[in-house]
């Protein structure tokens, strides 16, 4: 089995969706990528996307079909002005031209050339898409991609899209190894032991570094969130409401020039019970009002996941004594390696597996980050990650219109305190005396997930969404 990074399940994205906004993006990037080590784009007439299964039924929503043309049009979501998204949008439809890679200007009908198949899903996963490339001698190039969760894409042929296959020293692809590994070494630190792992793609102080990175992108996206009132975009007229919690919270006098300013006056406003409480929501909320509104976060693992990581890591840094950088690198290394043990046997996509692939795991991967810092010993760190999903099991995913607004926002806070409490549970309870393990959550979610109605998984075609939608008689 195939050895992931920690971040590639803690990384940079754009909202609103790791799968269905992060993923195609991610595809169009590939396709362009292959038509230039097949042929090269000078050759290319007209290129063709299909979405199909739930990315075309919620795809509006989700802005896949942006983030098709615009990863055709040769863009990275990592760097792009975000602000600037939708002026790009409007002038490829407007001028109907597609600046394909980059480098070449070719027709593009919204609505011919990129399609919206709502009646159709692929076999082999309900985040379909099919890209084609017509070139000027009549030829074409076909490739189908899957949106498996967290950004990360597939094919038919290909498990993985142009992935080296990394083996680490110590293989983790169960709580079980994990364990194994720190008995053999003597470790009583997880993070240790993915610290040497980390080595097969970085040295420990790269890593280190990329956790620091990530650590300061978490805190401007939540700047960013405490500091914009207004109408989120989609049409379900959600009101942001960060902004105005961290208002009251710190008082209405309250001046600040600059994040690092804010942050100050966030770990010297009164603590108590509620306001903490408060502060973890606003937390979370922030992050998630800004992934609803394109803007750049921390795909943890997921987009509609996204405020739960930031909102605990940001809890231990302003209202805990354990907020040294150290502590940030050993969260986010330990949050990350539970969250690639879901990938790996279970999933973290919504569309296969529904919410409780996405909030259910970053409450596990986050409950697991807080309890290495807090002292927790290794069967602790483990079993805080198994009571954080052992109370997200079954949870669905039914987006109202598609949006990832109702539940999600609000979703993102309570996986918060989840992970919150699981933690506290467990660093005051015996791992030995435990009736149940990490694995046995993980399989019990994977089966969870297969047995779950299609209508609950990011369809908008169930629950919430038709309750919603539909009128009361």
């Amino acid at each position: 089995m195939e050895s992931i990074s920690v971040f590639e399940i803690i990384k940079v994205g754009i909202g609103p969706s790791s799968s269905h906004t992060m993923g195609p993006w991610n595809a169009a990037s590939a396709f362009i990528r292959i038509i230039k080590r097949e042929r090269s784009i000078a050759e290319v007439k007209e290129v063709f996307l299909e979405f199909f299964g739930s990315l075309a039924k919620t795809g509006i929503g989700h802005g896949t079909d942006i983030a098709g043309m615009l990863g055709l049009n040769g863009e990275d979501f990592k760097t792009i002005n975000t602000s600037k998204i939708d002026e790009k949008i409007e002038e490829i439809k407007n001028t109907q031209i597609l600046n394909l890679g980059g480098e070449k200007k070719i027709p593009f009908i919204y609505g011919h050339h990129l399609v919206l198949n709502m009646q159709k899903s692929l076999d082999f996963h309900p985040n379909g898409m099919i890209f084609k490339a017509v070139f000027e001698d009549g030829t074409e190039l076909v490739q189908d991609f899957y949106s498996v969760g967290g950004g990360f894409i597939a094919s038919q042929e290909k498990n993985s899209i142009e992935k080296q296959c990394v083996r680490t020293l110590y293989p983790c692809h169960k709580a079980a190894d994990i364990v194994k590994y720190c008995d053999k070494l003597g470790f009583k630190k997880i993070s240790d032991l993915i610290l040497i792992n980390e080595e097969s793609w970085r040295t420990q102080e790269e890593t280190r570094a990329e956790a620091l990175y990530i650590w300061k992108q978490i805190k401007e996206c939540i700047y960013k969130g405490v500091n914009k009132e207004g109408i989120l975009p989609g049409g379900l007229n959600v009101t942001r409401r960060a902004a105005g919690i961290n208002r009251k919270l710190l008082g209405e006098d309250k001046i600040y020039k600059n994040k690092d300013e804010w942050f100050q006056m966030v770990i010297d406003a009164e603590e108590n019970f509620t306001n903490i409480n408060k502060w973890i929501a606003c937390f979370a909320l922030a992050v998630n009002e800004e992934n609803a509104a394109f803007g750049r976060i921390i795909t943890a693992p997921t987009n509609g996941a996204s405020g739960v990581i930031p909102a605990v890591l940001m809890y231990s840094q302003a209202f805990t004594p354990f907020n040294s950088e150290d502590d940030i690198a050993r969260f986010l290394l330990v949050a990350g390696e539970i969250g690639t043990l879901f990938k790996k046997n279970a999933t973290i996509s919504a569309a296969m597996g529904g919410c409780q692939a996405e909030v259910g795991v970053s409450s596990a991967m986050a409950a697991a980050g807080l309890t290495e810092i807090l002292g927790g010993s290794v069967g602790q760190v483990l079993m805080a990650a198994e009571i954080a999903m052992e109370h997200h099991l079954g949870l669905t995913c039914d987006p109202i219109k598609g949006l990832v607004q109702i539940p999600c926002i609000e979703r993102n806070t309570m996986g918060a305190i989840k992970a919150i409490t699981a933690a506290n549970i467990a660093l005051e309870s015996d791992p030995e005396k435990a009736k149940v393990s990490l694995d046995q959550v993980v399989q019990t979610m994977w089966e969870t997930a297969l047995s779950m109605n299609d209508r609950f998984k990011e369809t908008s075609e169930g629950g919430l969404a038709i309750a919603v939608n539909v009128p009361e008689c």
